[in-house]
């Protein structure tokens, strides 16, 4: 199924952008390129007046960097926030020659059109409109996109939930580990098969099974298993899950593995969620770090897809780490 958004009309584009987020933007610049090599991009930006010029230079680089000839933009806010912000924006994708097909102002369930100038269509008081009347919601609710209040109702979605169960059951994974492990070689023979047979799974993962799979994902080479074998279209709530349950101290590597399932699927709101739980959890990891990179250099999500084969892995692997042979005699 085809599951791109059509704008045809002003509400169409203030009726796209939630489903485009995942949320319902406030105080806020949604720039969406289009009439390029890579599809749509959307990304959002905190309507910072006094860091206009800033705003403006890093979303029209991303946009001109990866061949978008065509941009909408809209501000969510009141006309004091958003302008500053919306024109400093619209300027510098003019010098970068990208136009910009309509530039509207959200507040309070109107719109108002930067474009339109003609009174009878586009009043000072604003376009009422309602998006659940759109074609586009049709779309999207065809499509089984949702879209959630807010940007703190999508955080709630990778909120760490706790509880006595799942604390008891990390004590006992410990146990486990710090009885039968005593060495990074271990790690990796037990955590391989462990990671595969999860990755390959429909059910949901018990208390125990997740608090041992945080376990084996702090070693680089299980995470990394675990991350060439992710695949977009089957195992975003398998690490949404994980992340939801596994201890804080466990917390980083699921994270990153939900930040780059996210983003690749095209949902950079829940991929920087994911990544703000694995800054917490870790402060400088380095899959978090990297997973920023891709996300604030504007690489299209396609492109971000691992090429890295498992077997291509464990070559690599092997070959940076060869295993010490015992001594003769």
């Amino acid at each position: 199924m085809d599951n791109t958004l059509v704008i045809r009309t002003p509400e169409d584009a203030v009726a796209a952008v939630p489903y485009l987020l995942g949320f319902h933007p406030e105080d806020s610049l949604v720039a969406v390129g289009s009439d390029g090599p890579n599809g749509t991009c959307a990304m959002r930006a905190d309507l910072l007046p006094h860091r206009a010029v800033e705003a403006a230079e890093r979303v029209a680089g991303l946009l001109a960097d990866n061949g978008f000839r065509q941009a909408l933009l809209i501000g969510y806010g009141p006309a004091e926030r958003v302008e500053p912000v919306l024109m400093a924006v619209w300027d510098e994708l003019a010098e970068r020659h990208i136009r910009v097909g309509e530039a509207l102002r959200v507040e309070r369930g109107r719109w108002w059109s930067y474009h339109c100038e003609d009174p009878l269509c586009c009043g000072p008081d604003g376009t009422p409109y309602d998006i659940t009347t759109t074609a586009v919601a049709a779309q999207a609710t065809v499509a089984g996109q949702v879209v959630l209040a807010d940007r703190a109702s999508l955080a709630a979605t990778v909120a760490a939930l706790g509880g006595e169960s799942m604390r008891l059951a990390t004590r006992r994974a410990e146990a486990r580990a710090f009885d039968r492990i005593h060495s990074a070689e271990r790690l990796i023979e037990e955590g391989l098969p462990f990671v595969q047979d999860v990755i390959g799974r429909r059910d949901r993962l018990t208390d125990d099974e997740v608090a041992l799979l945080g376990i084996y994902l702090g070693h680089i080479r299980v995470r990394d298993e675990a991350w060439v074998r992710t695949r977009p279209d089957r195992h975003l709530e398998l690490w949404r899950d994980v992340l939801r349950r596994v201890d804080e101290r466990y917390a980083a590597a699921p994270a990153c593995l939900l930040a780059y399932t996210a983003f690749v699927s095209g949902d950079g709101g829940l991929a920087n969620l994911a990544l703000d739980r694995a800054d917490a959890a870790m402060p400088g990891y380095s899959m978090a770090e990297l997973l920023r990179d891709l996300i604030v250099s504007g690489i299209p999500p396609r492109q971000a897809v691992l090429k890295m084969s498992p077997e291509d892995l464990a070559e690599a692997w092997d070959a940076e780490h060869p295993r010490r042979l015992p001594k003769a005699g």
